[in-house]
């Protein structure tokens, strides 16, 4: 069973460190956009996952964030959100690491819901592997006559 969750509301995020970031929800159309983000469609074919992830999080995190608190400049001014401020946050790593696991992979709990395993491409015994050898040819018998 999918369990849905009708609030369309922007929420408020604990990143801890006393940053929270008030985001849009999680939704397909917020997917879609940071994907075709110029950041993220331009991005080298040869990127490493780690480069990759980093570089969709911060898309994401331009898209959704809205407003936040517990952030400011080098002498402790509060700043505006502004594209430029939401990558010099994901940069820092345990906000970067929250960010992933209370928001990006609260989007992607609908994978853990599904059922344990999926069909298999041809027939239930697609993917199995032998455990015994193949049978021999019956012996032939002899007929009496």
């Amino acid at each position: 069973m999918i369990h849905l969750d009708l609030n369309n509301e922007p929420a408020w995020l604990d990143l801890g460190h006393g940053v929270r970031l008030h985001l849009q929800p999680l939704t397909t159309a917020m997917m879609v956009a940071s994907r075709n983000d110029p950041a993220v469609a331009t991005l080298d074919e040869e990127a490493t996952d780690e480069e990759s992830a980093l570089v969709f999080a911060k898309a994401l995190a331009r898209n959704a964030t809205l407003d936040w608190e517990g952030v400011g400049d080098a002498d402790g001014n509060t700043i505006p959100v502004s594209p430029e401020g939401i990558d010099a946050l994901l940069d820092v790593w345990p906000l970067f690491e929250a960010f992933q696991t209370k928001y990006v992979a609260k989007g992607l709990v609908l994978d853990a819901e599904k059922n344990g395993s999926p069909p298999l491409p041809t027939g239930s015994s697609a993917g199995a592997t032998d455990t015994v050898s193949p049978a021999l040819e019956p012996a032939k018998t002899a007929h009496k006559s």
